[in-house]
């Protein structure tokens, strides 16, 4: 499988160009850049650069602003409600979750909810900003209804992700960001722009039939949500993946559920609901970051059951990926990826395009 090896600086530039290149506005453009640059050098492949082409198209179509602010509509010490302006879903994350800090500060804690936002990248992004700050963050937002909720058969949910960032002492933390699906549909996407078949219990057809042809997830199936069948726990997930929308499109007045719109279908704005949360420990017992210490100490240290798989904890694969990026010196980049956002770049007038000079077998 032939690998590209790009730094982190020429894919954030590349970004960057091809959404000014269709309008968007300078620190926009950097905003959504850094996120979906920072989800690829974490090992989310599936919200980074392989996403780009959709944001373009967002903003060329004008389905998605590209001028304005987010704005404060209603706010108390501890909570905000914010109107995203329909604006880039990064440029409304980073105007919340910074309000969501600030509130910390004065009150201990803050709540900030947003309609009117777009797709946000990773929700790690947001939650573990609260960790430069010596605070627990928390970010949650809902999507286009792609989960077929336990005993269903359509699609009534979004893959509704959750993330909670808690830090721990000398730059350690616990980074938990995942789907309340079994995967996020991303994960689908790539596996048939590559051309593979994916695992069982990730999605299934339009029949409710479980699948591993990513090709019949993608037209008229679905995902499953964590844990797959009732037998296995899949209400669970079902019901973690409702728990994030009572947070985000209910809460915030936004679209939920099925009426938020069917996902690349770009007919009418997404308005996503968002919910931000920062938590200040020193408002509650003292010695916070040492007790996280040892609690990640006490998962990481035991005896595994494979010696050659140690225990890890939420957070530790991610920082794994950004040691071997830093190592190798870049984002190693399927090849079929880069050419394809080349060729969307080409469309729009940019260069120079992404390098393919540096390729490494993997």
């Amino acid at each position: 499988m032939s690998r590209c090896l790009i730094s982190k600086v020429e894919v954030q530039g590349f970004i960057e160009r091809c959404m000014t290149g269709v309008g968007t506005k300078q620190h926009h453009a950097r905003s959504l850049a850094e996120v979906l640059v920072e989800g690829d050098h974490r090992g989310h492949y599936s919200h980074g650069l392989n996403r780009m082409d959709m944001y373009v198209k967002d903003i060329q179509t004008g389905i998605c602003a590209k001028d304005g602010e987010p704005e404060v509509e209603k706010e108390s010490a501890a909570t905000a409600l914010v109107d995203g302006k329909n604006l880039l879903g990064p440029v409304v994350g980073n105007f919340c979750m910074n309000l969501a800090i600030k509130k910390a500060k004065e009150a201990g804690i803050g709540w900030v909810v947003a309609h009117g936002s777009n797709h946000y990248g990773i929700a790690g992004y947001y939650s573990m900003q609260a960790l430069k700050e010596n605070m627990i963050g928390m970010s949650f937002t809902n999507t286009s209804p792609l989960v077929v909720p336990t005993r269903g058969k359509d699609c009534t949910l979004g893959t509704n992700p959750i993330s909670v960032a808690a830090p721990a002492k000398d730059g350690d933390s616990f980074v938990l960001d995942m789907a309340t699906s079994a995967v996020a549909l991303g994960k689908v996407e790539l596996h048939e722009r590559r051309g593979d078949t994916i695992p069982e219990g990730w999605g299934c057809d339009a029949q409710g039939k479980l699948t591993t042809d990513p090709k019949r997830v993608l037209s008229g199936g679905g995902l499953v949500p964590i844990g797959g069948s009732e037998a296995t726990g899949g209400y669970k997930g079902y019901g973690l993946g409702m728990m994030v929308e009572v947070f985000c499109g209910i809460l915030a007045g936004a679209q939920y559920s099925n009426h938020v719109r069917t996902w690349k279908v770009t007919d009418r704005v997404a308005n996503l609901g968002q919910c931000f949360v920062a938590i200040n420990p020193e408002n509650f017992a003292p010695g916070f970051a040492d007790r996280m210490s040892d609690l990640l100490s006490i998962q990481r240290e035991m005896e595994p059951a494979d010696p050659s798989c140690p225990v890890l904890a939420a957070g530790d694969p991610e920082r794994m990926n950004m040691k071997k990026c830093e190592e190798m010196g870049g984002i190693p980049y399927h090849i079929n990826v880069v050419n394809y956002m080349n060729e969307c770049a080409k469309r729009v007038g940019v260069s120079p395009l992404l390098p393919c000079d540096n390729l490494i077998s993997n």
